[in-house]
């Protein structure tokens, strides 16, 4: 019994060390490919979390809706919404997070939401 415990783990470890090795490949060949450096990476990913998280909490936008990608400080809503207050409501508080170099406001108003 004891011998059939220590083969699983084992086997799930093997399997967990592929998963971090390969995540860390993944992530090492996207740096390679982006022409920002490591650190405005990171800002805008939290530029991102930031506005996902201020989308989230708001009353108002349907955060599932939109999608927020940040480039060099450049922040792009994509997606639909159901008014154009929705809509303007997602691009202040984009516009309102530290950081935040510009906003792009791509979403469209469908009547239908």
């Amino acid at each position: 019994m004891r011998m059939a415990i220590v083969v699983a783990a084992s086997l799930l470890m093997t399997g967990c060390a592929a998963l971090v090795v390969g995540g860390a490949a993944v992530g090492g060949y996207q740096m390679g490919k982006d022409e920002r450096s490591a650190s405005q990476i990171a800002k805008d990913g939290t530029i991102t979390a930031t506005i996902k998280s201020k989308l989230i909490a708001d009353k108002v936008v349907n955060a599932l809706d939109v999608n927020v990608d940040t480039y060099d400080s450049h922040v792009t809503l994509i997606g639909t919404v159901g008014s154009f207050v929705e809509r303007d409501q997602a691009g202040r508080i984009a516009g309102g997070v530290d950081g935040v170099a510009a906003v792009d406001n791509q979403l469209k108003v469908v009547s239908s939401k």
